[in-house]
């Protein structure tokens, strides 16, 4: 016998009785079918309710030929009549991300003639695949549309035609469907076949942000967050967005502007720096014009820095230019010969005495190494 489904007679009741038809040991659980549930089961990309039954948590939802199954933690008396109580949070927060989601994939399709190929409706977020290139553009005017459509609040149609009556009705669908179907419809928006459970008005989705619209095989990815999960994060940004005002001293929607004057400060300023830096190398290299083979074990500096300082003396002393940046158990090195000679057997030897990482060609080679200062003038004390 089929399982009566009340959640397509009303997607908000959150308590019902029903009487336990069977219970049997399963994987996860215990596995209760019932007369008549509430609770929704996993499919068309919605994840099943969670509950309780009798206080029982459920913990997953399935169907299998028309009949429900619940897997509880324990068992349940067979011929009980049990109360259903359906985690409200979670379901009112899976009907406002599916009804977004057939809102916002209603208008994407009929303004860019695509199909939605792909839906999953994550813990975090809701990630849609669409067969067609979206630019970002493209993606902001959708979003501002079915936002509109939102504010709109609708009335949600929900229809079973009969199969002379679906063929009159130009509807959405990923399959061929047989058998009966269920058409989900939000005017002005989306007509799609669907099994999951939505909101009543279209106003109940409260708020659909797109997150990021990304090339994916051959359409798009979009990642979208509806309802309670937007207003959250919207909230988040507006609160990081405010942070970073007062530390700039500007309003949050002004951040951005800032924080690209900043870019521009900073840019300028390494600009700067590197010039100068790049002036002090020369003027060290210049101590050790003719010197052949040199070691400098210097403060920290970047990867960059420090090969531009082997470069520089490199060419001044005449020999190997080993410049070791950082600190006693971390540095960078850079070795450098001018003359381009093959340095590759004097890095095999460092790396495996000073816990050495890296390599390179022609006379050139950087890395890392895990050793000590006086380490470090020990193995090249003993090279000369």
């Amino acid at each position: 016998m089929e399982t009566e489904k009340l959640y397509y007679e009303n997607p908000f009741l959150r308590q019902f009785a029903a009487t336990v038809l069977s219970c049997e040991e399963g994987k996860g659980g215990y596995l209760v079918t019932l007369d008549r549930t509430a609770f929704y089961p996993e499919g068309g990309g919605q994840p099943a309710d969670h509950g309780t039954l009798g206080g029982v948590a459920v913990t997953d939802v399935h169907e299998k030929n028309g009949v429900i199954f619940h897997t509880c933690e324990k068992w349940v008396e067979i011929g009980a009549v049990v109360t259903g109580i359906i985690d409200w949070e979670r379901r009112f927060d899976h009907m406002q991300q599916h009804s977004g989601e057939h809102i916002l994939s209603g208008i994407l399709c009929e303004l860019y003639h695509c199909d939605n190929v792909g839906f999953h409706l994550g813990a975090d977020t809701v990630t849609i695949d669409y067969n067609t290139d979206i630019s970002w553009e493209q993606a902001m005017a959708a979003e501002q549309r079915a936002n509109e459509t939102i504010w709109a609040d609708t009335p949600v149609k929900i229809l079973f035609p009969t199969p002379e009556e679906l063929e009159t009705i130009h509807y959405r669908s990923k399959k061929e469907l047989s058998g009966q179907v269920r058409i989900v419809a939000f005017p002005g928006a989306d007509c799609c076949a669907c099994c999951g459970t939505h909101v009543l008005s279209a106003g109940q989705v409260g708020i659909i942000k797109v997150l990021s619209c990304q090339k994916f095989r051959s359409g798009v990815r979009m990642e979208i967050l509806c309802g309670k999960r937007a207003w959250r994060y919207l909230g988040q940004v507006y609160d990081q967005a405010r942070a970073v005002g007062q530390q700039l001293s500007v309003k949050p929607v002004d951040v951005g502007g800032a924080v690209e004057r900043l870019s521009a400060d900073l840019l300028s300023a390494k600009q700067r720096a590197a010039a100068m830096e790049t002036e002090l190398f020369f003027h060290k290299a210049e101590a050790f014009r003719g010197k052949g083979d040199v070691l400098l074990v210097e403060p920290a500096m970047s990867g960059d820095s420090t090969r531009r300082l082997a470069d520089a003396v490199a060419k001044t002393c005449g020999g190997l230019a080993a410049v070791f940046s950082g600190e006693s158990g971390q540095y960078h090195y850079a070795l450098v010969r001018a003359d381009g000679a093959d340095i590759s057997a004097l890095v095999k030897s460092m790396n495996a005495a000073l816990s050495g990482r890296g390599g390179g060609r022609n006379g050139f080679a950087q890395g890392g190494a895990g050793a000590s200062e006086s380490a470090v003038r020990d193995f090249f004390n003993n090279l000369s």
